[in-house]
């Protein structure tokens, strides 16, 4: 901040302190106003915004203890001096106890007080631009609700602020706690349509019958325990976004009618006749590999390209644990919010074991493990003990030999759960941040039990 923006506000009840202090400081550059007691510097305090506070301490009335104690509430940024010809001890702790910068012993010499000043300037100048520079980078390195600085999610925030400019329908590829639910909120807040409604719907969470009700809606009387009418996703999303999760799970018949529904934004309630049009966006989601699905033949190739017109991939957190530390503390911010508890950091211990990590519940798992943390924790950083992770799985080698690939690695930490767990498979989904769901095709993927143990153990050649 340059010296002519720099106000300062001179508060002593002795004229001839308060006129050589302006004469000394106006030389300087500095602009100046004076206050004749505490109850006029307050006045002009609560009006108009200072950069520093010279405030003596001892005044009739209000004294310069009160006023600074005041003055950190209404200007909590303005830097406080106390000035006094009675320095001791107590009154300097006092002083420093409120909020002040430091104290001046009168006389004062004014070349000191110049000294101080600059200083103050300075560091006020460093504090503004720290502060400017963190705004810039939280900025810069986040869409929404998601945070990155790695080269490759910046390239999928470019393309999701395009895409958002447009009606195209979009399918988000990714695996399970990656963030598609985000960014797919992130792109309708970005689009013309951020006035409309955003709707979810899970596709893997519902069975065939109840997923076209949910979809489409019903007719009174359609099947059983259907009392009323009820719209379905489609026609709440009127105007606005419709996100369908999980859309490598719907079956055969739901393929071919959301087929139809994108092709001419037409469609039938369940047990209805009335053609009910819709304008809206599809945004559709799946950890599926939806090519070798169309390979396959059990996700319609029609359908697949009638989705994938805006591809868009989120890379596993493993892939970018640079962004760690920078999730760490938006995480530790936003869990401090809504847990109404401040932690500080994560020892540097801890932050090695986060980063040696696998994830493979992505930076959902991350998420849950810091939420664990920060309500065990007895301190205001996070400490080891305090994650409750064992050492990552690439340590604790089989005895077979070296873990090789990403696969092998998240084969082993998965497995390990699984035993962790008993078999269970709602604890280790939980433990690992997925849904049991994305498990089981892990399961199935790497062929596991649920046990954790192979399907086929192969005997040992001799």
């Amino acid at each position: 901040m340059s010296k002519e923006r720099t106000r300062i506000l001179i508060v002593d009840d002795e004229e001839i302190v308060r006129e050589s202090l302006s004469a000394w400081l106006e030389k300087d550059g500095y602009t100046l106003a004076t206050a004749p007691d505490g109850e006029t510097a307050l006045a002009r305090i609560r009006k108009e915004r200072w950069s520093l506070l010279l405030v003596d301490l001892k005044m009739p009335g209000i004294d310069g203890l009160q006023v600074l104690e005041e003055s950190r509430k209404l200007q909590p940024d303005a830097v406080a001096v106390i000035m006094t010809a009675y320095a001791t001890v107590d009154t300097a702790v006092a002083a420093m106890k409120i909020g002040a910068y430091d104290y001046l012993v009168k006389p004062f010499d004014p070349e000191e007080l110049s000294l101080m000043i600059q200083k103050i300037v300075t560091q006020q100048a460093l504090v503004r631009e720290n502060v400017l520079l963190r705004k810039v980078l939280k900025r810069d390195y986040h869409f929404r609700d998601l945070i990155s600085k790695s080269p490759v999610m910046q390239a999928v925030f470019d393309l999701a602020r395009t895409a958002a400019r447009s009606n195209s329908t979009i399918l988000v590829l990714g695996e399970s706690g990656t963030g598609k639910e985000l960014l797919a909120r992130a792109v309708h807040a970005e689009s013309p349509r951020s006035q409309g409604p955003f709707v979810a719907v899970s596709c893997a969470a519902l069975t065939e019958t109840l997923l076209e009700s949910e979809l489409f809606g019903h007719e009174k009387g359609a099947f059983t325990g259907a009392a009323v009418r009820r719209k379905g996703k489609f026609e709440m999303a009127d105007g606005g976004t419709l996100f369908l999760d999980e859309i490598g799970d719907i079956s055969a018949k739901l393929q071919l009618d959301l087929l139809r529904v994108l092709e001419d934004r037409h469609f039938f309630r369940v047990g209805g006749s009335e053609s009910i049009h819709v304008d809206v966006r599809i945004i559709a989601a799946t950890n599926r590999d939806l090519t070798k699905a169309v390979a396959d033949g059990s996700f319609r190739e029609d359908l697949f390209y009638r989705l994938n017109v805006i591809p868009i991939h989120l890379p596993p957190l493993r892939d970018r644990l640079e962004d760690l530390p920078l999730l760490v503390e938006h995480f530790l911010e936003q869990l401090g919010a809504e847990m109404n508890r401040r932690l500080d950091d994560v020892a540097t211990d801890a932050m090695g074991l986060l980063m040696a990590q696998t994830w493979p519940g992505n930076v959902r798992e991350l998420r849950n493990v810091l939420e664990r943390a920060m309500v065990v924790a007895s301190g205001r950083v996070i400490q080891l003990s305090d994650l409750g992770l064992r050492r990552p799985p690439c340590a604790d080698v089989p005895s077979g030999g070296v873990l090789g690939s990403l696969d092998d690695v998240e084969r082993h930490h998965i497995g390990r759960v699984l035993q962790e767990s008993d078999g269970n498979i709602s604890q280790a989904a939980r433990t690992l941040g997925i849904d049991r769901a994305t498990l089981y095709n892990k399961l199935r993927k790497y062929q596991l039990r649920k046990d954790g143990e192979p399907e086929t153990e192969h005997p040992e050649s001799e």
